[in-house]
């Protein structure tokens, strides 16, 4: 996977700074090409010798050390298929996070359009602290892969999460990167996002909390994985992914509409969006006065999308559905699953607290047509959504 691959390693100055060694040993004997970037701090703990040796390549660490007719830290940037940071300290995770540029690592950090890895390695209080998660949460936002820290014993004699995970956890997540990259090449994929807003009157509406993170994350995974993406949204608050063609719609039967046109041209469709099982049968043109105790609104049941989908989908196309549960989960799950002629459904139960809507990571369970159950434990969405796509790749692979 990684054979030819350009991979700097930044190293920051942390105690687990000597880790990186045999990371950088790991990373040559699968074959990439490697040039080590290391802060001035990082030279404390590990030599630039033992770190260039292991390499076979480039240790760069002066910000002006320039070659004639190149920019140092544009060339390295643009060159690079994949940046790790290896350790990752609070100090660098801080000024990465807020585009600050004063050494030859954070000037590459910016310049850099190459997937970024971040595996943090620190004090426990000091990765805790909402300083540090709020960076964190930044740099997710903004497409880097974190390699979450692990618990145990760390170096100053204190206990908790923080300690560097081992390096072929890392090795492995860089791998899984290339391997995955495009293999959704030359797919559609439709998916659907959000909750949908059914209006009473010109200022109110019947909705319900839906962030739509959980689409959107599916979105933005399955186009960097190599699909065109269609997402079809309802309102949201959140940033389109990049590379995606975007259709904003507000109500159900404006969904209903986008997605059915759209259908026919789709390899998959994945169906995330909360869309409002009711609307207002008479919608006031005017906003309605609080003129009595009580006000009565007459609702009628709004289209199954999903529903028709499933009657409509032909044998080469993939359908995967949502099901947000409060109890049951399992039995409503599993009768959607049919009842709608599925080939997947992702469901989650909305009551735990921390997870769900609104929320940023998820505890999901996949309920395949062919019987399998495949649980997963609470991981941000953005891991939840490449999860879900590999298990459409079993599908696929199952068609063959």
């Amino acid at each position: 996977m990684l054979r030819g691959k350009k991979v700097i390693v930044g190293v920051s100055g942390g105690i687990a700074a000597y880790k990186a060694a045999d990371l950088i040993s790991s990373l040559y004997k699968e074959g990439a090409i490697i040039t080590v970037v290391m802060t001035e701090h990082a030279k404390e703990f590990i030599s630039p010798l033992t770190l260039g040796t292991l390499a076979r390549g480039q240790v760069l660490s002066d910000l002006f050390t320039e070659r004639p007719g190149s920019v140092q830290h544009i060339e390295v940037a643009k060159q690079a298929d994949a940046v790790l940071i290896v350790p990752a300290t609070a100090n660098i995770i801080a000024k990465f996070a807020h585009g600050l540029a004063d050494d030859l690592l954070s000037t590459i950090l910016l310049a850099t359009t190459a997937p970024i890895f971040i595996a943090p390695a620190m004090n426990t209080q000091m990765y805790l602290h909402p300083a540090t998660q709020y960076n964190l949460e930044i740099l997710r936002q903004r497409g880097c892969i974190l390699i979450e820290p692990e618990s145990g014993l760390l170096a100053c004699g204190d206990e908790g999460k923080g300690r560097l995970v081992e390096n072929d956890i890392i090795l492995s997540c860089v791998k899984m990167h290339f391997q995955m990259n495009n293999d959704f090449l030359g797919k559609h994929i439709l998916v659907t996002a959000g909750g949908t807003q059914e209006a009473i009157d010109p200022v109110r509406f019947i909705g319900n909390r839906s962030s739509g993170k959980m689409g959107y994350a599916i979105a933005e995974a399955a186009q960097k994985r190599g699909a065109k993406v269609t997402l079809i949204s309802g309102p949201v608050s959140l940033k389109i992914p990049a590379g995606v063609n975007f259709i904003p719609v507000t109500s159900a039967l404006e969904m209903q509409d986008a997605v059915l046109k759209l259908f026919d041209e789709a390899d998959i469709t994945i169906k995330a969006a909360a869309v409002a099982d009711y609307r207002p049968d008479v919608v006031s043109p005017n906003k309605i006065k609080k003129n009595s105790d009580f006000l009565e609104i007459k609702l009628i049941k709004n289209p199954d999308i999903l529903k028709e989908l499933g009657r409509l989908k032909k044998p080469h196309q993939i359908l995967v559905g949502f099901a947000a549960e409060t109890d049951h989960v399992e039995a409503y799950a599993k009768k959607k699953l049919t009842e709608k002629n599925l080939d997947l459904i992702i469901a989650n139960n909305v009551a735990l607290p921390g997870v769900g809507f609104g929320s940023e990571t998820n505890i999901i369970t996949m309920y395949f047509k062919d019987g399998r159950a495949v649980e997963l434990p609470e991981m941000p969405k953005s891991s939840a959504a490449d999860k879900i796509l590999d298990a459409i790749l079993t599908l696929k692979e199952n068609e063959k």
